[in-house]
């Protein structure tokens, strides 16, 4: 989580432009930031996610697929994009994940989804004892078929992250994929100041011509 928790937070430190929120999800999903152009604001939410905020038994996708969908169906922007972040296996069926990725790409939503974990068994924190989170040795399952079935259907990627290396090399990809050119059209004003000067000096010139004319006489 901590490297999770670091990899986003350098991946909103290279956006500029773009409203970005942030949704957790675990037996249940709600938004823990909703879509701002305060990257501060979303970093500090950051900051403050720990084992425990969400019931971490089991794994809605689905649920929080759908709800990242909900707040960027009323979005205006040119790209709608969500990057679905797991360790887990869907076993929440209230929305099933391919449900929600149907409900994504009506809306042209592209969702790229990242299963991260060790290959095989890890650590995971199952309770919070008197000196800390309590983890114990799981088999890692990540339902790899269902994210690959969901990143296609939207039009994104599927990527898997076995270190923080490798899941910041992902972030590092979806950022140069989800790069908007904006076009503008830049409009310069200024004062034309040339008549001040222009008209004084066709006066003096037009002195020095009657000056020189046959009816002046030119002294030695």
């Amino acid at each position: 989580m901590e490297a999770a928790k670091g990899v986003v937070s350098e991946f909103v430190d290279g956006r500029t432009s773009d409203r970005i929120g942030c949704v957790l999800f675990a037996s249940t999903a709600f938004t823990l930031c909703p879509l701002t152009l305060d990257y501060g604001v979303i970093k500090g939410f950051l900051q403050d996610v720990e084992f425990g905020i969400v019931d971490g038994n089991r794994t809605a996708i689905g649920l929080g697929l759908a709800t990242c969908v909900a707040k960027l169906k009323d979005s205006k922007a040119k790209s709608k994009v969500v990057i679905l972040l797991t360790d887990g296996d869907n076993n929440v069926w209230d929305i099933a994940p391919l449900t929600a990725a149907e409900a994504a790409k009506a809306l042209g939503i592209r969702v790229y989804t990242i299963g991260v974990g060790t290959i095989g068994t890890a650590m995971v924190p199952v309770d919070r004892g008197v000196f800390g989170i309590i983890s114990v040795p799981m088999e890692v399952r990540i339902d790899e078929k269902s994210l690959r079935e969901i990143a296609d259907m939207t039009g994104g990627r599927y990527y898997r992250a076995t270190d923080n290396k490798k899941l910041k090399a992902i972030y590092d990809e979806i950022d140069k994929l989800e790069k908007v050119k904006i076009e503008f059209v830049e409009h310069q004003n200024f004062d034309e100041l040339m008549g001040y000067f222009a008209l004084p000096a066709l006066i003096l010139l037009l002195f020095e011509m009657l000056l020189s004319g046959p009816y002046f006489l030119k002294l030695p």
